[in-house]
């Protein structure tokens, strides 16, 4: 892992979920720990609301970012429609 680690070791637990699922994890910004950016960034993405998503530094409450962070990776519209790809 070429990424430093986050604080919160469930806010970690979901990035690394994420990292699994091909998400991109980029440190820094403005006001925030960083982004994750879907691998797919399909056009059709919901316009582009589950496409790049913000994490944390200190979030008021780790394991519903956590949660919010996996719910994003989970519900992402590119990430359903390859899947279904791979069924046929």
């Amino acid at each position: 892992m070429s990424r430093t680690r986050h604080a919160k070791k469930e806010v970690e637990d979901a990035l690394r979920y994420a990292e699994i699922h091909g998400w991109r994890i980029s440190i820094g910004g403005s006001h925030a720990w960083g982004k994750m950016v879907c691998p797919y960034n399909d056009k059709d993405c919901r316009c582009g609301e589950f496409c790049i998503s913000s994490i944390w530094s200190t979030p008021k409450n780790p394991g519903n970012h956590a949660r919010q962070i996996k719910r994003v990776v989970d519900n992402c519209t590119g990430k359903n429609t390859r899947d279904d790809s791979f069924k046929e």
